[in-house]
């Protein structure tokens, strides 16, 4: 493609990468809101997160095989299609439980579009500007997580969140209406192919289960529960199984083998240890915000979106910078500046101002493009080309399942810590009595003064807790900094 054709080409696959990864972001600021409209908790509130993430990371080692199967473009557009119907019924969900059923269908349909839009942005570009147009499709990557927080909080306190999966539909409707006549010369005949149902029969096994696990497992007291014992003891069983047949087996659903290069494996390690850190601290922060600081979801919305500030100047910049500089600095000079954002929030006192919050979060926007641009980018040049379409599926499918474990599990210890600190500052807390009488003689009832004590109690347990959670978090990151030198030096383009 050429002109004004390859940019509408662009914009359109671009558009239809940037619902699926929104849809990632855009109900985290509304968790309090659907908690509470279904009487449930913020921790499984956050089900609606992670049985998204879990779905779509699913259906990415699928994704080539639907391509061969009916075909590149028609696979494209039936999973954007299908993303805005589960849209709708995720907006008329009546229950949690339904929501949730709804958001894994949604995932289902949306997991295929990351990689099918990079298929073809690779086939429609002309070779002199393949990067220039990778390096714009790659914008989203950086925009969506920006643009999620805003909308949905704006939506959650206005319109109400059901609204935030309204906003797909006519989005979608509009990419596929133009995907069709746009990339009809470049559909792929169907023809059939075999497909490793026992390899990936055994990946929904051992992740769904862990994955269940993890989401219940606060709620059944972790390992007192027979329950939680057998899901985790199901999962690493499966887990096992998984690793010997898609080693040994001639088609596997997922190529375990490009693990062989050194440079791949420092990779997908380290992506799913940096964007798990990363993905779960954005889904702390507007939790602790609503639930301990009392901001609205708009505002806390605000201060999440602050880091794509610098983060639309930076990723030109990284990219441009690994050209002349060893990739690896620029990748844990990225993560180092991300550990040091979020270990600033370890400082935080309940008194913190909108204006301090927003330096750590501008620092983050700097941190994820030096990161991620130059590691997507390695990721793939570390395998042989052929093998290039099963490193792009391993690689976004380890980032999106490290995010949906990581949410379930920060946000476990963040609960756990909360009640530690509570029951700790309810035992040391210096004349209980006389505190309240002050409370008793600004007019409030001797129940009011001691549900009045009892919130501050818990909004500082909670700021304790992110505090701890923080620290955790930023140490993760420093670690993966270190090792991302274990790769081999980069070889000049």
């Amino acid at each position: 493609m050429q002109g004004a054709q390859l940019a509408l080409a662009v914009f359109v696959l671009s558009l239809a990468t940037f619902i699926v990864i929104l849809d990632a972001t855009i109900i985290n600021v509304a968790i309090p809101h659907i908690a509470s409209s279904f009487a449930a908790s913020p921790n499984e509130g956050t089900w609606v997160i992670t049985s998204y993430a879990v779905a779509e990371a699913l259906t990415i080692p699928l994704s080539d095989w639907l391509a061969t199967r009916f075909g590149l473009v028609r696979t494209l557009v039936a999973a954007i299609l299908g993303f805005a119907g589960f849209s709708i019924l995720c907006g008329v969900a009546p229950s949690l439980q339904v929501l949730v059923a709804f958001r894994v269908l949604q995932g289902l349909s949306g997991g295929p579009l990351i990689p099918l839009s990079q298929t073809l942005i690779v086939r429609i570009s002309p070779p002199k500007k393949a990067e220039m147009v990778m390096g714009l499709w790659m914008m989203t990557s950086i925009i969506a997580p920006i643009a999620g927080p805003i909308a949905g909080g704006i939506l959650a306190d206005t319109l109400g969140w059901r609204w935030a999966f309204y906003l797909n539909v006519p989005v979608a409707l509009l990419c596929a209406g133009l995907a069709l006549p746009l990339f009809r010369a470049f559909e792929t005949a169907p023809r059939k192919g075999g497909i490793d149902f026992i390899g990936f029969g055994l990946l929904a096994l051992w992740v769904g289960s862990l994955q269940v696990a993890l989401d219940t497992g606060e709620d059944l007291d972790w390992f007192a529960s027979p329950r939680i014992c057998t899901l985790l003891g199901v999962s690493a069983a499966a887990f096992v199984l998984f690793l010997i047949w898609e080693i040994t087996e001639d088609r596997p659903a997922v190529d375990l083998r490009i693990f062989r290069y050194r440079g791949f494996a420092v990779s997908a390690a380290a992506m799913s240890l940096a964007f798990g850190a990363f993905f779960a601290s954005i889904i702390l922060m507007p939790l602790w915000l609503q639930l301990g600081m009392n901001y609205t979801a708009t505002q806390a919305g605000q201060v999440l979106a602050c880091q794509g500030a610098l983060g639309i100047l930076a990723a030109p910049l990284a990219a441009a910078l690994m050209t002349r500089i060893d990739p690896r600095l620029i990748m844990s000079s990225g993560l180092a500046i991300l550990a040091a954002a979020i270990f600033c929030r370890s400082g935080f006192a309940i008194t913190v101002g909108f204006g301090e919050m927003i330096v750590p979060q501008l620092a983050m926007g700097i941190g994820i493009p030096f990161f991620f641009v130059p590691l997507m980018t390695l990721s793939l040049k570390a395998v042989r080309p052929s093998e290039t379409a099963a490193a792009s599926g391993v690689i976004n499918f380890v980032r999106t399942i490290a995010a949906a474990i990581a949410t379930a599990i920060v946000v476990s210890v963040w609960n756990g810590q909360t009640r530690i600190a509570h029951a700790s500052l309810a035992s040391i807390l210096k004349s209980p009595d006389a505190f309240l009488q002050q409370l008793e003689k600004t007019g409030l009832s001797a129940s009011q003064a001691a549900q009045s004590l009892d919130s501050m109690a818990w909004n500082q347990s909670m700021m304790l807790a992110a505090n701890a959670v923080s620290i955790g978090l930023s140490s993760v990151l420093a670690l993966t900094a270190a090792c991302i030198w274990l790769m081999p030096r980069p070889k000049p383009s």
